[in-house]
């Protein structure tokens, strides 16, 4: 039976020198025992995989409407929850292969997009929009995923949130700043990851909709690349055909990320994690395939998320959130208990944001039914 002390002999014997280790964590704001057979970051992800917030992505939108307003798209298209599990997928493997914290990594990356609203990026711009207008201060998922594992998941007696490690705290702010740095590694991993697995898999998500065809894709590099590894014999692409360019997508985005990556911390001469955090980003990809990915996700800007068939969606899920904010801001009295009890803390338009932004798909509607008249 291995303990605490056992695992963390481990991962400084056998992770690179540039590793966050967890028995050098700077600890957590509320200090608490640690487990006796878990490291402090494996205690992290745990904790965020039992959230409400976690469970809820599940029924949150990535492309296509989880619940749309007129008819389902499907059981097969991506949601947040599983976009969410492919990051954590890729970012372990990279983490593996760069001799990283690949626990670290895993609960960055399973957190990192729980403070998206329902109806994915269009109930992101609504509420910020809304919060701009009515609190003098935005919307942000990646700041409300930081909130709802400091403040607003009420699980434990003693303090509020989840009382995370510092170090996965910040690996929830993914972008550079200033005043903080860059992220670890690990935390670089999952941003990468991020962008990894949802330029893959709303191609593939794209393609199996109809939205998008193959021969819209000729004129790519990425996609030439990919036929030319991968022969398509159809004129179509069978089901088969799909599921096998997005394998071999996926391999060639984690093969190039993760030998540039090693490539860029070599020439760097990185010896400690406390270096690469004072470092320009380390974890990027060839500039070849960089370029390749731009093009891409320029063309699935221009071609599915623009979409008309996808535009109509995103219309139909800004009016409904807006409805349902600025209902609850005229009659705070239908809030239920626990967000009318932050009121006080945050002020109206904060407690209201909260519970709308922590909705399902599923839940918005049924509730903006709810308050509409028959």
């Amino acid at each position: 039976m291995f303990t605490r002390a056992d695992l963390e002999a481990r991962e400084a014997a056998t992770l690179a020198p540039y590793a966050t280790l967890s028995r050098g964590s700077r600890g957590r704001e509320y200090p608490e025992p640690e487990s006796k057979t878990r490291t402090a970051f494996q205690k992290d992800r745990d904790r965020i995989l039992h959230t409400t917030a976690f469970r809820r992505l599940e029924a949150k939108t990535q492309v296509f409407l989880h619940v749309s307003l007129r008819g389902g798209p499907g059981d097969h298209y991506r949601t947040r929850l599983t976009h969410t599990l492919e990051v954590a997928q890729v970012a372990r493997s990279l983490a593996l292969t760069l001799g990283l914290n690949e626990t670290l990594a895993e609960a960055v990356a399973l957190a990192h997009d729980l403070g998206h609203p329902p109806f994915g990026h269009a109930g992101e711009r609504v509420l910020d929009a809304l919060m701009r207008e009515h609190a003098g201060e935005g919307f942000d998922h990646n700041t409300q995923a930081r909130r709802i594992v400091t403040q607003l998941e009420d699980r434990y007696p003693d303090f509020p949130g989840l009382n995370l490690t510092h170090e996965t705290l910040d690996g929830l702010n993914k972008h550079h700043r200033a005043d903080l740095g860059s992220p670890s590694l690990e935390a670089q991993i999952v941003d990468a990851a991020d962008a990894l697995a949802y330029t893959a898999h709303d191609l593939d998500d794209g393609l199996r909709s109809g939205l998008i065809t193959p021969a819209q894709l000729e004129g790519l590099p990425l996609w030439q690349g990919l036929l030319a590894r991968v022969p398509v014999q159809s004129p179509g692409l069978t089901e088969r055909d799909r599921r096998t360019l997005h394998r071999e997508l996926l391999g060639e985005l984690t093969g190039d990320l993760a030998r540039a990556s090693e490539e860029a911390i070599r020439d760097s001469g990185i010896t400690g994690a406390a270096e690469a955090r004072a470092l320009p980003r380390r974890i990027a990809y060839s500039p070849q395939m960089e370029a390749q990915l731009r093009d891409t996700r320029t063309f699935l800007r221009d071609n599915l998320y623009r979409h008309w068939r996808v535009e109509m969606q995103v219309e139909q899920a800004s009016r409904l959130l807006e409805r349902l904010f600025t209902a609850f801001l005229a009659r705070p009295s239908m809030l239920p208990p626990g967000p009318r009890a932050r009121v006080e803390q945050g002020g109206l338009p904060r407690a209201v944001c909260d519970f709308v932004s922590g909705m399902t798909d599923r839940y918005a509607v049924e509730t903006h039914a709810a308050l509409t008249p028959p």
